[in-house]
């Protein structure tokens, strides 16, 4: 079976990605900074700097399928979160 990987609503990509990065900072997952308007009051404290800062393409190939994972299921269990918020007011 293929897998289908295509956005279903393409505006909330950039909420996606977003939400993807605040989390990655939140878990302390230094690097993890984007070119989309990173909040440059707070780089340093997360180790964010330079090309990471979105002036070039940022290497974060340090960071293990294990922690790209654990990201990933925290924006799943947010959304969930939200839905069922949303369901039941």
């Amino acid at each position: 079976m293929a897998r289908n990987n295509r956005t279903v609503v393409p505006e909330s990509r950039a909420m996606l990605k977003q939400m993807q990065y605040e989390i990655a900072s939140e878990f302390g997952l230094y690097g993890a900074s984007y070119g989309g308007g990173a909040d440059t009051e707070f780089a340093s404290e997360f180790g964010v700097t330079g090309s990471s800062m979105g002036y070039g393409s940022p290497y974060l190939g340090h960071l293990t399928s294990r922690d790209n994972g654990s990201v990933g299921g925290e924006i799943t269990k947010r959304l969930v979160k939200q839905a069922e918020q949303s369901l039941f007011k």
